[in-house]
């Protein structure tokens, strides 16, 4: 990481008016895995291009109108009083709704791993007392306290990084939700050929999503190191570009 990446890192957290988001002299930018430098600089950690993208008008768009649609799935699952935790930021106001659903009550915990979306994240929420923005590694992060989660939800991550990082996050969030604990995947799927859109996001994927292709070929179950512990339900709507992952710890 350069000296002006991580320049780059801290004027986008001191923009956003969160110097709690600061990287230290190290600079914690060298923290952010190197294919979000690398792939994903444009969408995730630029500045600029962040806050151009982070309303719900690009999110509309880029999901061809599904947006609510998607975000009614995770939504309608959170009941007040709930434990929830988000692994990744997600633009637009799902984090906020999603964060007002759970209640005070409950408890919210956000992670990301790019400061900038730390950032944006508690513009959001930080004014929620059972609000949590942590920033962490969502292949690695651990509930604080004894009590574990009773929702965990990826929206949109997983097509976004490499197959390996696929298996650690699905992995760790499966570890993390007790018998009754449910966990939930919103992301792109296999479309079906008569759906226009296959075409389009063929040639997206090709351009901008080199890792979203690992969900045309597998069942997200195929990421998960003991898949066969777990009950698994899919439900995919738009012809096929999206699905709705359901995990459960099997009842014994």
């Amino acid at each position: 990481m350069t000296k002006s990446s991580c320049e780059t890192v801290e004027q986008a957290a001191r923009l956003a008016g969160h110097t709690d988001a600061l990287p230290p002299p190290a600079c914690r930018a060298q923290e952010v895995p190197s294919y979000m430098r690398e792939v994903y600089d444009w969408a995730y950690v630029n500045p600029a291009w962040v806050r151009w993208l982070d309303h719900n008008a690009v999110v509309k768009t880029l999901l061809f109108g599904n947006d609510r649609r998607l975000m009614r799935r995770y939504l309608s699952r959170i009941q007040p009083g709930m434990r929830v935790w988000q692994v990744a930021h997600v633009y637009g106001d799902l984090v906020r709704l999603a964060a007002e659903r759970t209640g005070e009550h409950g408890a919210f915990d956000l992670t990301d791993v790019t400061p900038i979306q730390i950032a944006h994240g508690r513009r959001k929420v930080g004014h929620l007392p059972w609000a949590r923005v942590i920033r962490d590694d969502a292949a690695l992060h651990k509930p604080s306290g004894p009590q574990a989660y009773d929702l965990i939800c990826s929206f949109f991550l997983l097509h976004e990084v490499p197959d390996d990082w696929k298996r650690r996050i699905v992995d760790n969030m499966l570890s993390q939700i007790p018998e009754h604990g449910e966990v939930l995947f919103v992301d792109y799927h296999r479309p079906s050929r008569w759906q226009p859109v296959r075409y389009i996001l063929h040639w997206v994927n090709r351009l901008l999503e080199p890792f979203a292709d690992a969900l045309w070929q597998h069942e997200i179950s195929h990421f998960a190191s003991n898949a066969s512990d777990f009950e698994w339900h899919k439900e995919t709507i738009f012809g096929g570009v999206y699905q709705i992952v359901s995990a459960r710890k099997k009842q014994r």
